[in-house]
């Protein structure tokens, strides 16, 4: 198949569109994206700077799940101040969309090996899905990014933070400082133009069955704050 560059802006135009959970005209998005960019002249130099203000400016919380769509709104976790990796996903791709700079949803499934007690108790395994990150297309080629772990929780976490140039894929670390086993990807399954909403239920519901007594539609989890 020959992809004609018509086709090619087309297709790239799918992942600069706004949605109803990606709603990048919000002012309070607006004003981030312009705060956080002001003095940056390319899309390399913008899309670090977000990656940074989304990763160390909204506290990851792996006990706070939500799949309604309001809760999943990039504007809400802006409002919220914290978020599940899919949150953080989902206000950096918006970030990067007003920027317009080409951003898209990857999941995938990862075995944890942090201090989420309650979680692992709660869902009854270890294994975390779908994981939320970001794909970002930047110098010809998709870079997948995770803003999700900030840096004062990996301080205390006793892991390296995760860094991104640009140039490079910037995903969950594999071991801590120590060299144990911090993160394992298991099993990715693709990406998306949308927070894909029905998927991330039904994986779910499939993965942890006992959600399903609780949950019939939607998945809505809260256990507090992760306390480190």
């Amino acid at each position: 198949m020959i992809i004609t560059s018509d086709f090619f802006i087309a297709m790239m135009e799918i992942y600069l569109k706004e949605t109803a959970i990606l709603n990048y005209s919000d002012s309070a998005i607006q004003k981030f994206v312009e705060t956080h960019t002001n003095d940056m002249q390319t899309e390399t130099e913008k899309a670090v700077a977000l990656f940074y203000a989304v990763r160390d400016g909204f506290l990851y919380n792996p006990y706070y799940i939500n799949t309604d769509k309001e809760e999943l709104k990039a504007s809400k976790v802006i409002e919220r101040g914290f978020g599940h990796c899919i949150d953080k996903a989902s206000l950096l791709i918006a970030c990067l969309r007003n920027a317009n700079i080409p951003a898209r949803i990857g999941l995938a499934k990862v075995k944890n090996h942090i201090a989420t007690e309650r979680l692992e108790e709660y869902l009854g395994s270890n294994i975390l899905t779908p994981h939320g990150y970001v794909e970002v297309w930047l110098g010809n080629s998709w870079w997948k990014i995770t803003p999700a772990f900030n840096q004062r929780l990996c301080e205390k976490l006793g892991v390296a933070n995760l860094e991104f140039n640009g140039r490079n894929h910037c995903l969950f670390q594999e071991f801590d400082e120590d060299g144990s086993l911090f993160m394992e990807y298991l099993e990715d399954y693709g990406h998306f133009e949308d927070i894909p909403i029905r998927f991330i239920v039904q994986n779910m519901l499939e993965n942890y069955p006992n959600l399903s007594a609780h949950n019939s539609e939607g998945i809505s989890i809260d256990l507090g704050m992760l306390e480190l």
